[in-house]
């Protein structure tokens, strides 16, 4: 039976330029979501948590890495990025050397 860490989904941007915040707040919004954006300063680190509601987060600048404890996962997202995140999933986030720029929002529930 899968657990549900292995619904954790990192989508890898592929493009020669990283999506812009208007690009991808965009995109975002035809999906349902009402994104809103975050920024930290260098080497922020946010606890494990977990929520009660699917996230979506995507890098616009900078990077962060998302840490899974209980399937001792890593793993390190940059701009473009996605990472899309079941409700319940317990997670860690770290921000890069040089500060992260995200855009994150709870998925709709149909």
């Amino acid at each position: 039976m899968p657990t549900k860490q292995s619904a954790v989904r990192v989508t890898r941007w592929h493009g020669a330029e990283h999506p812009t915040f208007s690009a991808i707040t965009r995109q975002m919004k035809k999906e349902g979501m009402r994104p809103y954006m975050w920024e930290n300063m260098p080497n922020q680190r946010y606890g494990v948590r977990s929520h009660g509601y699917d996230k979506v987060l995507y890098v616009v600048e900078g990077a962060i890495e998302i840490t899974l404890p209980d399937s001792n996962q890593r793993m390190t997202l940059r701009p473009g990025d996605r990472l899309d995140v079941p409700a319940g999933v317990r997670h860690g986030t770290i921000v890069g050397a040089s500060g992260a720029k995200c855009v994150e929002a709870a998925v709709a529930r149909s």
